[in-house]
């Protein structure tokens, strides 16, 4: 049996693998953090469940979790959420949450007395888009590592990369997992932003293929990772690979092909006016070439395959 340690624990994602966690008997306990207080963190308790608050962005914070409460639990595991999900945030404190916390988690497990493996959620945004560039990418892809992308991209980058130099040379095993966007609310899915709208718009002349995930798929995923053992870098695809058109039908928004410049303005207008999330600028190859990713790795060394299509407010799931 093993504990884990789960970063981002309130968010989507962290609060289903808190719960699924708990229902795993391989799991003596799970010590999850975050930063909102106690009071308002997980809305469940559990005798195997601890629950606290920690600014990940102080490394002070960060070794007095891992030093205190993480090595009095005998933590194995870790397992990193936690990021700024705004496409507009930007700042040193949220370069702070994106990437100087992951350091400072990789630098102390490092050195530490229980932990032996760091479970890391990377994206898919990381990878660059181009159309010299194959539409299916697999790990060796190049990364967008473009001078002037937005900070949501050149964050994750840097974060990934923080992680991937390390592998080899900490005494932990590192995961990184590139994962699909998770089509649900309070993931950061700049897909779901895009299609939780009274419209919908895309540039004229092109409907790239996207590949969506479910949150299930990506906990199921994380899972594997958290009890596997070796360590690498692993795409982890959704179940569903479809045309944006497709999408924006299944989902029952309307759709229309507009000019690219209109589209940027009319979603930063959205943004300013109503607070939505979506960025074209940051989207704006991806709504041109499209990108899916290849889980061959996945489904070979941790026997990850997605299982679980989005259901589709119009359509319903889509078969296999």
């Amino acid at each position: 049996m093993i504990s884990v340690l789960v970063t981002g624990a309130t968010t989507s994602i962290g609060e289903r693998l808190v719960r699924s966690l708990l229902a795993d008997t391989r799991v003596r306990h799970v010590l999850a953090v975050d930063k909102q207080p106690t009071h308002r963190a997980l809305p469940f308790s559990n005798n195997r469940l601890t629950y606290t608050s920690v600014d990940l962005t102080k490394s002070r914070r960060v070794h007095e979790l891992l030093f205190g409460p993480a090595r009095d639990l005998g933590v194995e595991v870790v397992v990193h959420l936690a990021q700024s999900r705004s496409a507009y945030a930007v700042g040193r404190g949220v370069h702070a949450r994106n990437v100087e916390a992951l350091r400072s988690i990789l630098d102390l497990s490092d050195r530490h007395p229980t932990i032996r493996r760091v479970v890391v959620h990377s994206f898919a945004v990381v990878y660059r888009v181009g159309l010299d560039l194959p539409v299916r990418v697999s790990e060796d892809h190049p990364l967008d590592l473009a001078p002037h992308v937005p900070q949501y991209v050149r964050d994750r980058v840097e974060a990934d990369l923080s992680a991937c130099t390390r592998m080899g040379l900490a005494d932990c095993e590192i995961v990184v997992l590139r994962c699909a966007e998770a089509l649900g609310p309070g993931t950061g899915s700049q897909l779901f932003d895009f299609l939780d709208a009274p419209v919908a718009f895309r540039p004229l002349g092109f409907d790239p293929m996207v590949n969506v995930a479910t949150i299930a798929d990506i906990v199921r995923a994380m899972e594997l990772a958290t009890h596997g053992s070796g360590e690498g870098v692993f795409n982890i695809p959704g179940f569903d690979t479809l045309p944006l058109s497709e999408c924006a039908r299944l989902w029952g928004t309307p759709m229309f092909p507009a000019p690219g410049p209109f589209i940027r303005r009319a979603y930063n207008l959205r943004h300013w006016l109503g607070g939505g999330e979506f960025s074209y600028g940051l989207n704006r190859k991806r709504m041109h070439f499209g990108l899916v990713l290849d889980g061959t790795r996945a489904r070979q060394e941790l026997g990850y395959v997605p299982a679980h299509p989005v259901d589709w407010p119009v359509g319903g799931p889509i078969a296999g």
